[in-house]
């Protein structure tokens, strides 16, 4: 069992390189992140349920480097959710955020992947809609509400395709890894004993335009598209 969760892992890793190194599309990067969760559900189906049980959950940490919450953070929630986490955000010495996402070993490497091919995504499109429109300069306002809206529009995107991929091994299998996977993270979770607060608003305004330029943007973005552009 480790050997084949060592062998995921390494594929994520090898996947995450290719994309933030080698211009990988956002498309064949998203496409790369669902079908690792494909093969993560194929391995938990071939165990027993208390073979899962026996795996351990782990802490990552996720650097952001910057000390303002960034549009991304609209999606961290779900990138949680998708990947069976739990994830909380802190703020380090120099009182920089960072996410730090908790549960099974790979499903913790898996989140990592996604924030970073979504972070891509995000940016790449923010560049194609500014070389399409007939504007001069753009301010923070309207690049902060582009990215937001395309955070929120994928956000809702993961959370869809989660409950249909949830969905569709408990149609076909008659098991239900979420309520396995849960159990143990809520378990190790509680021992934690974190006084965790609900985050406030950022309370920065919101361009209109920019904002539903962006959701149309994240929209666009295809998180079931297969390797090699077919459906």
């Amino acid at each position: 069992m480790t050997t084949d969760l060592d062998k995921l892992k390494n594929r994520l890793q090898a996947l995450r390189a290719k994309t933030t190194h080698n211009g990988c599309t956002e498309e064949e990067a998203l496409a790369a992140a669902a079908k690792v969760a494909e093969l993560l559900d194929r391995h938990d189906l071939s165990l027993s349920d208390l073979e899962i049980r026996e795996e351990q959950c782990e802490q990552s940490v996720l650097e952001t480097h910057r000390k303002q919450r960034q549009p991304i953070s609209a999606c961290v929630p779900a990138i949680a959710e998708y990947c069976d986490c739990k994830v909380w955000r802190e703020k380090d010495p120099d009182g920089r955020i960072r996410y730090v996402f908790f549960g099974l070993r790979p499903g913790i490497e898996m989140a990592h992947y996604v924030y970073d091919v979504i972070s891509i995504a995000m940016h790449t499109a923010w560049d194609h809609y500014v070389r399409t429109q007939r504007f001069i300069r753009y301010g923070q306002d309207e690049k902060g509400s582009f990215l937001f809206g395309m955070a929120v529009s994928i956000a809702d995107k993961l959370i869809a395709m989660k409950s249909q991929r949830d969905e569709a091994t408990r149609r076909t299998t008659g098991r239900d890894l979420v309520v396995v996977r849960h159990a143990i993270v809520d378990a190790e979770f509680a021992k934690l004993d974190l006084n965790l607060r609900r985050g406030r608003a950022s309370g920065k305004r919101v361009a209109a335009g920019a904002f539903e330029a962006g959701k149309i943007a994240g929209q666009a973005v295809s998180l079931h598209r297969k390797i090699g552009g077919k459906e």
